[in-house]
């Protein structure tokens, strides 16, 4: 795996995505589904498959910014099905006494302030990869993932820093309150999670190296953005996206969903996981 610049790196990361009106982010790719098909009364009695019907109706419950940029041409319903089938799958695979590695958490939707991952694994020095503090932790799951990433990136010369993970709703409220005094609360809004909303929260989570903007680029930051999502790895708000993900750029800030729904993300939405994890939340409940 060679090491690209960090513009190029967004490219790949963004590949796949309709970008029409205006191009979201750096190094954006511009690609344009067409034909996509309303959901029509008559369809219920003219032989489209249920699975087909759903999918209508949910892209048709989707947020206009989404539906702007993510559509599904009608021969490519079936291909769009199958991949969804798939992340489903690996879904499926996961532990299931607690909440999804695909679990929808933003501002609109929370956990309780008693939520805490279970099983949560401490981060302690080690070989594969550094760690800035002495309190850091992930769900098992996303443990195995960061160790899988770091092994990979070493082989290519680079150690991942791991600088903050799992967060607790104490913690994270306490964060916020912070930011707010330092910065004001609409600032704040746009940088730091109120408690109960953060992904941090979940133990899937994981802020990067410098925790700041210039961490794209170094060559720890193009590497993850180039690797990150062959390991299951998303960049959860990317450059350009705030009006939908309702967070300025992070380029530090990586979430764990899987392989199987990264290269999902990617292909159909954008390389935008807050599109992916709305879909399947609306999915899950029609």
């Amino acid at each position: 795996m060679r090491i690209f610049s960090a513009f190029f790196a967004v490219c790949v990361l963004f590949a796949g995505c309709s970008k029409s009106a205006s191009a979201r982010g750096t190094g954006a790719v511009h690609f344009e589904v067409t034909d996509a098909v309303p959901l029509l009364q008559e369809e219920k009695d003219s032989g489209v498959s249920p699975e087909v019907i759903k999918l209508h109706n949910v892209l048709n419950l989707m947020s206009e910014l989404f539906k702007a940029e993510v559509t599904v041409s009608k021969s490519d319903e079936k291909l769009f099905l199958q991949d969804l089938n798939d992340v489903l799958q690996e879904e499926s695979s996961f532990r299931s006494d607690d909440l999804s590695v695909l679990y929808l958490i933003d501002k609109k939707h929370s956990v309780s302030s008693a939520y805490v991952p279970k099983d949560l694994v401490p981060l302690v020095k080690n070989p594969l990869f550094n760690i800035n503090r002495n309190d850091l932790s992930l769900r098992p799951d996303a443990y195995s993932a960061l160790n899988e990433l770091a092994g990979a990136a070493q082989k290519d010369g680079i150690t991942l820093l791991v600088s903050s993970t799992y967060r607790s709703y104490d913690y994270q409220k306490n964060l916020f309150e912070k930011w707010v005094r330092i910065d004001g609360l609409e600032e704040a809004e746009r940088e730091s999670a109120r408690p109960g909303t953060s992904q941090h929260q979940l133990g899937s989570a994981i802020d990067f190296g410098s925790i700041t903007d210039d961490f794209a680029e170094t060559e720890m930051g193009q590497w993850i953005y180039e690797n990150a999502s062959d390991y299951g790895w998303s960049l959860s708000f990317p450059n350009g996206y705030e009006d939908v993900t309702g967070y300025r750029w992070e380029c530090w800030h990586f979430r764990y969903i899987g392989k199987t729904a990264c290269k999902f993300q990617n292909k159909w939405f954008c390389g935008v996981q807050q599109y992916m994890l709305e879909f399947i939340d609306a999915w899950k409940k029609a």
